[in-house]
C-alpha cells in the first residue's frame, strides 16, 4: 500500500507573512485575501464579477465545482481588499470581472497560480499554490474550533471524506483534545 502524501498547508505565521510581508498591488492583495478567507477554488476566484460581491452581508456568490452557485462568507480583511480593488477599476459594472490582467482581460487560473508561487518563494515560505491556501483555510478553521460539517459546506464538498483530506490536525489541537478528554491527561491538585 502506498503512503498518502498530506497536502501542504501554511501555519499561521507563514500565512500572516504571505498576506502582510510584501508590497502587493490591490489586485494581488485581494486575490490572496479572498483565497484564504473563503477557501474557494482558483477557478471560482477567476470567475468572480464585481456584482458577485455583497459588501453589506460580507458574502461572495461563486460558481463552484459542477456549475453550482454557492454563497460564501468573507472576512473583513478580504472585504477591505475587494473594495480597494473595485475603487481602482474604471467604471466597474456588475458583470465586470473582479480580477483582470494588464490588458483588462479576466485573469486565468495559471496567472493566479504564478502569483502564489512567486510570493511564496519571494518570502521564503516555499512553493505556495491556490490549493495550498484552500488547505490552509480548512485547517485553520478546524484549529479554531469549526466542525467538519461546517467546513464541508464552506468548501462545497459533496462528501465529508473529501473534507477530511483538507483538514490537517495540528499537534496543538491533538494535545488539547487529549488533555480535555483523557481521564489521566492532567491530574487535579
Amino acid at each position: 500500500k502506498q503512503a498518502v502524501r498530506q497536502p501542504r498547508f501554511l501555519p499561521h505565521d507563514e500565512m500572516d507573512l504571505l498576506l502582510d510581508g510584501a508590497e502587493l498591488s490591490s489586485r494581488d492583495q485581494a486575490i490572496l485575501e479572498v483565497l484564504y478567507s473563503t477557501g474557494m477554488r482558483v477557478s471560482s476566484l477567476v470567475g468572480l464579477n464585481v456584482g458577485d460581491y455583497d459588501r453589506h452581508h460580507h458574502l461572495l456568490k461563486i460558481l463552484a465545482k459542477g456549475n453550482k452557485e454557492q454563497l460564501v462568507p468573507i472576512g473583513d480583511p478580504a472585504c477591505d481588499a475587494i473594495e480597494r480593488q473595485i475603487l481602482e477599476m474604471e467604471n466597474p459594472k456588475p458583470d465586470t470581472p473582479l480580477f483582470v490582467n494588464r490588458s483588462g482581460k479576466r485573469l486565468t487560473t495559471r496567472s493566479v497560480q504564478r502569483l502564489c508561487k512567486k510570493m511564496g518563494l519571494q518570502l521564503g515560505i516555499g512553493k505556495v499554490t491556490p490549493h495550498t491556501l484552500r488547505h490552509t483555510f480548512a485547517t485553520h478553521l478546524l484549529d479554531g474550533g469549526a466542525d467538519l460539517r461546517a467546513i464541508q459546506e464552506l468548501l462545497g464538498h459533496e462528501s465529508l471524506k473529501t473534507t477530511q483530506k483538507y483538514t490537517h490536525v495540528t499537534f496543538r489541537r491533538l494535545l488539547e483534545a487529549y488533555t480535555l478528554a483523557h481521564p489521566l491527561a492532567s491530574e487535579e491538585s
